[in-house]
C-alpha cells in the first residue's frame, strides 16, 4: 500500500475525529442546564421566608424597670466601683462621684472635670437619657471620657438605673408601663333566624313535638 492510500486512511480517521468532537460540544450546548442560585423548589405565588433567626425584641424601659431591682443593680454597679463611689459624700476617682445622678444635671459634681461633651449637653439624667447612656456612653454622647463599653443587656441596665435612684435624694417617679392589649371576647352566639332549626339543648317552640329521645353516647374508653 503506497503513502497516499496511508494518507487517505488517515485523513478518514481525522476527519471521523473532528465529527465526533463536534457532535459532543453540540450536545452540551443544546443539553446544558443553567446553575441555579438558590437551591430547593420555588412555588409560584409563595414568597421565600429568612430562615434566619431574628434578634428577639427588647422589652420597653418602663417594663424592665417595672421587672428590676435595686438590690440586683447593687451586684451590677460592681462593675463600677473601680472608677465611681456612690454613697453620699463619696470621692471623685476616675469618674464622678454617682451619688443623687438620677434626675440632676448632666455634669452636676462640683469639683470633678467633666468632658466638654458631658458639659454642653444639656438636659437632667432621665430614666431614659439614663438608660441610653448605659448602652453606649460614646455613642450617646460622642466625645465624653467615659472609657466603659457599655451594658448590652437591657434588665441589667435597668437594675443599675434602680440602684441609681435608690442612691438620689429626689428621683423622679418611674415611668408607668404600657397597658396590657385587653384579651379578644368571645363572639356572642347568633339568634337562629326565623323557621330554623334550634341549637342543641334549644327548648323546642310551641306546639312542636318533641323528637324521640336519643341514646346516650358511649363513654370514651381511656
Amino acid at each position: 500500500m503506497d503513502s497516499f492510500e496511508w494518507n487517505k486512511i488517515a485523513g478518514a480517521v481525522l476527519f471521523a475525529m473532528l465529527v465526533v468532537m463536534g457532535l459532543r460540544q453540540v450536545n452540551e450546548i443544546v443539553n446544558h442546564e443553567p446553575e441555579v442560585a438558590e437551591k430547593g423548589w420555588q412555588v409560584p405565588g409563595v414568597e421565600a421566608t429568612e430562615t434566619a433567626a431574628e434578634a428577639p425584641k427588647e422589652e420597653p424601659l418602663a417594663v424592665l424597670l417595672a421587672k428590676g431591682s435595686a438590690e440586683d443593680g447593687a451586684k451590677v454597679f460592681k462593675k463600677c466601683l473601680a472608677c465611681h463611689t456612690i454613697e453620699q459624700g463619696g470621692a471623685n476617682k476616675v469618674g464622678p462621684n454617682l451619688y443623687n445622678t438620677v434626675g440632676n444635671h448632666f455634669a452636676h459634681m462640683e469639683g470633678f472635670s467633666y468632658s466638654e461633651a458631658l458639659k454642653s449637653h444639656g438636659g437632667t439624667w432621665g430614666y431614659e437619657e439614663m438608660d441610653h447612656w448605659l448602652a453606649s456612653p460614646r455613642s450617646y454622647i460622642p466625645g465624653n471620657k467615659m472609657g466603659f463599653a457599655g451594658l448590652p443587656d437591657g434588665q441589667d441596665r435597668a437594675n443599675v438605673i434602680l440602684y441609681l435612684a435608690a442612691n438620689a435624694a429626689n428621683p423622679p417617679p418611674l415611668p408607668e408601663p404600657p397597658p396590657e392589649a385587653p384579651a379578644e371576647e368571645p363572639a356572642d352566639e347568633a339568634t337562629p333566624a326565623d323557621g330554623a332549626a334550634p341549637a342543641d339543648g334549644a327548648a323546642p317552640a310551641d306546639g312542636a313535638v318533641p323528637a324521640e329521645e336519643a341514646a346516650p353516647a358511649p363513654a370514651p374508653q381511656g
